[in-house]
């Protein structure tokens, strides 16, 4: 180990991997990718990380483009290079560019992915790439009087073909060409393909490498998460987006909509994205979902697991009094959590005395979600509770969170103010200050 990563970061940061590698294998992931990924600097990590994802038991598969090198090609060859509403005319002459750029990049992507050196993340790998005749084209024909010629769109998915290559270990290479059923050759736009395979396949996750770090707001911020409905209204004002992401939204936007859990859009030109978007709590692009990923709602019993996971080590550190499981297990029905795609990130518990006090208790936040307002909605939602079964006064019991709790409107109370059975329990040793707040 480097002295900038000792060995007990990686023994932490590889035991924090461990979910995700369990939660994805035997998954269907797509993951497409333009031209201008494969001709970037960043080609080979990029095939090293693929491969590690299908060594963990990821089901791949792959979809490319070529528009630079098409480009370069028509420009090489005196060629213009025409588009109609966002689709580009594609006569005979421009479709042997198309041909001979895919056929190109189709070859280069294989032989990334062949690598074995001894000294690269791909020794030992037995990993096969497979391609075949699985997507079905039809011709866009004429928009608005202009004939677009071998321009086409997908007509159909062999998802069962596809699936059984999958189901064999090996990664589908799919690239932006598709025959017809009379034997012509159609140019499709990538991200149409990728849209139209991952809706058949219903994949678990749709992965577009752009040349954005993600969605970003006006002044350039990565938005981590949208829902559909707001990625479709980021589509209609975001004219800072760009080329990509005005290309890859539409098929994102669909794509949640036909039933895509994840659909995430990250950069291609930083190291590693890929494995940082998937293998980490925040990732590094855009994700986006038909819903929000953060719920706040009550605790059931199967989230046992994931309430002693976020608060003991804050009973460790003595920030929150320790409670077992089985004291947890009673007592469940008293919390409200705050989930964040699958994984409990904040919890509260609302304890009634009598027919008008109530003790606010076990209000913890995951370190990584404390700056997004979590606490404030958990407090919120007990003091809701409060109110709807007649609690006229709500108090807690701090140790360091006493300045945080007087700025929700809590005030500092006494010991003697607490119910008669809670001052019966209440610990000299850790002296935690008592704070109130009246509900009425």
């Amino acid at each position: 180990m480097t002295e900038d990563f000792p060995v007990a970061h990686f023994v932490t940061w590889f035991r924090s991997v461990a979910p995700y590698v369990n939660l994805f294998r035997g998954k269907t992931f797509l993951i497409a990718f333009g031209g201008k990924a494969i001709a970037g600097p960043l080609a080979r990590t990029l095939a090293y990380d693929v491969n590690l994802l299908a060594a963990l038991g990821v089901r791949l598969v792959l979809v490319h483009g070529a528009r630079p090198q098409i480009e370069h090609l028509l420009r090489e060859r005196g060629l213009p290079s025409v588009y109609h509403q966002n689709y580009r005319v594609t006569d005979s002459q421009a479709m042997r560019c198309v041909i001979d750029a895919v056929g190109s990049i189709y070859v280069e992507i294989e032989a990334l992915l062949s690598q074995g050196l001894a000294d690269t993340p791909m020794a030992n790998s037995t990993i096969r790439v497979v391609g075949g005749n699985f997507i079905t084209a039809k011709p866009v024909g004429v928009v608005n009087g202009v004939d677009l010629q071998y321009t086409g769109q997908v007509r159909k998915i062999d998802a069962e073909g596809i699936r059984a290559q999958l189901a064999l270990g090996n990664i589908v290479l799919l690239s932006c060409l598709g025959p017809s059923p009379t034997g012509e050759i159609f140019n499709l736009a990538m991200e149409e393909v990728a849209e139209a395979v991952s809706t058949a396949l219903l994949a678990d996750k749709l992965i577009f490498l752009s040349d954005s770090v993600g969605a970003t707001d006006i002044d350039g911020s990565l938005l981590a998460e949208l829902t559909v409905d707001a990625a479709e209204r980021l589509l209609s004002i975001g004219d800072w987006l760009s080329a990509d992401l005005r290309r890859y939204l539409p098929c994102a936007i669909r794509a949640s909509r036909a039933g895509i859990g994840r659909v995430h859009v990250i950069g291609y030109d930083e190291d590693g994205t890929l494995l940082r978007e998937l293998f980490t709590r925040d990732g590094v692009g855009t994700v986006i979902t038909r819903e929000s990923l953060e719920q706040l709602r009550d605790a059931r019993p199967d989230d046992i697991g994931g309430l002693i996971a976020l608060i003991e080590p804050m009973e460790q550190d003595g920030t929150l009094v320790r409670r077992s499981r089985e004291l947890l297990e009673r007592e469940i029905s008293r919390f409200s959590v705050v989930e964040h795609d699958g994984v409990i990130v904040g919890c509260a518990a609302l304890y009634p005395y009598g027919d008008d006090q109530a003790e606010l208790a076990c209000l913890a936040v995951h370190p990584h979600y404390r700056r997004w307002g979590c606490g404030a909605l958990l407090v919120k939602r007990i003091e809701t509770k409060a109110r709807a079964a007649g609690i006229q006064r709500l108090f807690v019991l701090t140790t360091v969170t006493s300045q945080w709790f007087k700025e929700r409107g809590f005030i500092k109370g006494a010991v003697d103010q607490l119910p008669a059975e809670k001052r019966l329990l209440y610990n000299l040793q850790r002296r935690s200050s008592v704070l109130v707040k009246n509900l009425q």
